[in-house]
């Protein structure tokens, strides 16, 4: 038969001829290494003698930053050209004008930008201009990596993104998008700010995952275990998936065959003989809307009819009992797309044995139509017990039982060329097995960069309202009925303060010690304040006459911090002279004094007859007894509980609402969880430069926030241990509170600043002392503050509605 081709050329007919005979010649080599090397010279070589056309800029005025050769990735191939950007777009050309002659991105349009790892290099690049898109916008591939990292930085640079410190252009101050990490994500996950699916859509691709490269597609759960019921039951646990465990760990019976030949094997061992995720599977799931891609893959045939993707159910089986089969899905099936369910192309894709054409997937029983079956596995996946379960799945494949020996306890072992670092490619010098190796590698499946190196948080469900990993102090974060009738009261004045909290403003100041301000604590009706100083003294200040009425010195060394003790009648102040002083107010006389520490006491905690002191003699001290109510009456004996010992002086304490849970931060940043009802430590996480400044809570007493000399705010997840959220200010912020979403902080230079958190930014600066904010208080409803600062100063703030 003869052939006739029309070229849709700008070029010469003869120039296009002649590089069609070029890949000819290298088609008829005999080794494939030779084949490939002949392929990469000619296309370097027109590179080589090509250019970006200047003419295709925007405007007249763009300034080139720089310029290099690049390939375009798409699913299977790639587009040779150059890309440049200037100081206002990215810019892309290929050789072959397809799909135009010039691609271009506005900078400013950019929300998300990653660097990747391509073929198991460092050489990939991905933008994208939207924040949820499952696709990205361009996705290139350099073959130099200085050339990715350079234009990475630019953009980078360009957007704001923190962490990028090189000399570069000055770039527009409004464009600031937050680099994006995996535990900034979980924090905005775990609070209900991301679905679960598209908390799933940024670990995948943060994880190196992208639709524009099969061998790397986006990786999601099998979630429901029911495909044979006539209505699907989500109230029902026994309707899901195991999340726990991978695919293959499902059915027990496999699962033993399958360790038995693992235990046989030589090293290295695997347990899998298959991935979860490789071209071959996502092009199965894919066949309908994408024929040209497997035929492709399968050098122009479609696969044998029984082997299709005919049946939701019959898939879901093999993967259940097969002795090869163990995928996972694609995140098609938790989208809005139903065409990779339709035969809507009316493809010849064979007939089965029993006769029947392949057409449709077969759905479950459950779903009406494809709609129905997309919009139930998505409610599925957003459902409670998917909620509750997901981060079993994440620490699967993303996370610490990913690798190691928590992934064989785990029988999650795939085969070790599909790790990253399984193999050096670059140490391969036989061109022909160097080939080989990356074509098994890229058609035999990959496994996700590893993310998290620790068990991964589960998700804050409404259901939850205390903590839920299992452990002794459970049982006791509830508060006592009083206490919880009273929280349901503010409840809803609180989350309009905090919704608020943008609108605070400062009402009055008062200069009253004559060194910095150390502790602040307010009488129930709000009338006394009650602040300590390095100055010595304690001083009492009248809200309502603006006076002050006591100035009380204990001794002559600083007071650190203080507290009112429940029924507004005694007043404990800490002081760097390794004592713990109580003052009665009725009799204005100090009443006890507890020589507690072998060096300064830098802080103190009280809650339910407990007093917590914490000290630069590096313990932190748990006290009972009450002290003596009359001056006269015989000294209070205080019994020491327990001593919590850390490596270092301790520079700040904080207790969860319950009185169950302390976290503790030292001078060399370690932030420090207690489990108080057993007197264990729960966590020790190193996550400061410097001394930590302060600690707290959150209000469901699931996270810590701590903040430091390094200028950082660090979200620490309680169950975990893991460092889940951390932002950067442009100084250090001194003492903080919080809502579990928004905070407050005093910063170095007076500043009061307050953050979204789960935006990962400043919504807005207040200024305030004329000194570093040293100490804060916020009343029951969120609604006045009151701050201490190194001006000597007692400011006072109230949100205004």
């Amino acid at each position: 038969m003869e052939y006739v081709f029309e070229l849709d050329v700008s070029g010469k007919v003869e120039d296009v001829v002649e590089t069609l005979l070029q890949l000819h010649r290298a088609s008829c080599l005999d080794k494939l290494g030779d084949q490939t090397a002949m392929i990469t010279a000619i296309l370097q070589s027109r590179l080589a003698r090509t250019s970006f056309d200047k003419n295709r800029f925007q405007s007249v005025s763009e300034k080139l930053h720089m310029e290099c050769k690049a390939e375009m990735v798409t699913p299977l191939v790639t587009n040779p050209g150059h890309a440049c950007v200037t100081d206002t777009t990215l810019y892309f050309q290929p050789l072959n004008g397809y799909p135009k002659p010039v691609v271009q991105i506005m900078l400013q349009d950019i929300r998300r930008i990653y660097k990747r790892r391509h073929g198991l290099m460092p050489l990939g690049l991905e933008v994208f201009c939207t924040e949820d898109d499952l696709c990205s916008d361009i996705y290139l591939k350099f073959y130099e990596r200085q050339d990715r990292d350079d234009l990475y930085f630019y953009i980078a640079t360009y957007l704001g993104l923190r962490g990028v410190t090189r000399a570069c252009p000055p770039v527009p101050a409004e464009h600031h998008v937050p680099e994006r990490t995996a535990e900034g994500y979980t924090l905005q996950w775990q609070r209900g700010l991301l679905s679960n699916y598209q908390y799933l859509l940024h670990l995948n691709s943060l994880a190196d995952r992208s639709c524009s490269d099969l061998s790397q597609y986006p990786v999601f759960p099998w979630v429901i275990g029911d495909y044979s019921s006539s209505e699907l039951d989500l109230s029902n646990p026994e309707t899901f998936r195991d999340l726990s465990k991978p695919v293959g760990a499902l059915n027990q019976e496999r699962l033993e065959r399958l360790l038995t030949r693992y235990r046989e094997m030589p090293e290295p061992r695997f347990m899998y003989g298959s991935h979860y995720s490789s071209p071959g599977y996502v092009l199965f799931y894919l066949v309908r809307i994408a024929p040209e891609y497997m035929l492709c893959l399968q050098n122009g045939r479609f696969d044998n009819a029984d082997r299709m993707f005919n049946s939701i159910a019959e898939t879901w089986k093999n993967c259940l009992d097969g002795a090869t089969d163990f995928k996972e899905l694609i995140p098609e099936f938790y989208g809005d797309d139903v065409s990779f369910l339709v035969n809507s192309l009316k493809l010849d894709l064979g007939k089965r044995q029993g006769g029947q054409l392949v057409n449709d997937v077969e759905l479950p029983p459950w779903a009406r139509s494809p709609e129905d079956f997309l919009q139930k596995s998505r409610a599925a996946l957003e459902s409670e017990h998917v909620s509750e379960h997901l981060h079993e799945w994440i620490d699967l494949v993303f996370g610490y039982k990913q690798q190691g020996r928590d992934a064989v306890g785990a029988h999650n072992v795939f085969h070790p060329l599909t790790y990253e670092g399984g193999v050096d490619l670059n140490s391969i010098e036989d061109p022909d097995e160097k080939v080989a190796m990356l074509t098994q590698i890229l058609e035999f499946g990959q496994t996700p960069r590893q993310l998290f190196v620790t068990p991964h948080p589960r998700r804050i469900t409404p259901k939850f309202k205390s903590l839920s990993q299992p452990s002794s102090y459970n049982a006791s974060t509830a508060d006592s009925p009083g206490e919880e009738s009273f929280e349901d009261l503010t409840e809803e004045s609180r989350t309009l303060a905090w919704s608020n909290i943008t609108r605070l403003e400062p009402q009055e100041q008062h200069r009253i010690h004559k060194e910095a301000v150390t502790g602040i604590a307010v009488s129930r009706n709000g009338s006394s304040i009650f602040t300590t100083s390095q100055d010595s003294t304690l001083k009492m200040f009248s809200k309502e006459s603006r006076m002050l009425q006591r100035s009380i010195s204990f001794s002559n060394m600083a007071l650190s911090s203080c507290l009112l003790l429940p029924g507004d009648a005694t007043v404990i102040s800490s002081s760097w002279d390794n004592n713990i002083y109580f003052y009665s107010i009725a009799f204005g006389r100090r009443q006890d004094t507890l020589m507690g520490h072998d060096d300064a006491v830098s802080k103190i905690c009280w809650h339910d007859n407990r007093l917590y002191s914490a000290s630069w003699d590096s313990t932190v001290k748990v006290w009972s007894g009450v002290p003596a109510e009359m001056p006269c009456a015989r000294k209070q004996h205080f019994e020491l509980l327990a001593e919590l010992e850390h490596d270092v002086s301790v520079d700040t304490i904080s207790l969860n609402a319950a009185g169950t849970l302390l976290a503790s931060g030292t001078k060399e940043g370690t932030v420090t969880i207690w489990d108080l009802t057993t007197a264990t430590l729960l966590h020790q996480i190193p996550c400061h430069e410097g001394t930590v400044g302060d600690s707290a809570f959150s209000p469901d007493s699931r996270h810590v926030l701590s903040t430091g000399a390094d200028s950082r705010l660090n979200v620490i997840d309680v169950q975990t241990g893991m460092l889940i959220s951390s932002l950067t200010a442009d100084e250090p912020q001194r003492c903080i509170l919080w809502d579990g979403s928004s905070v407050v902080s005093g910063s170095q230079s007076g500043e009061l600043l307050v953050w979204d958190l789960l935006g990962g930014r400043v919504s807005k600066r207040i200024q305030g002392h004329a000194g570093a904010v040293t100490c804060m208080w916020m009343n029951e409803q969120c609604s006045n503050v009151i701050t201490g600062g190194e001006d000597r100063q007692i400011m006072f703030w109230k949100l205004q509605y």
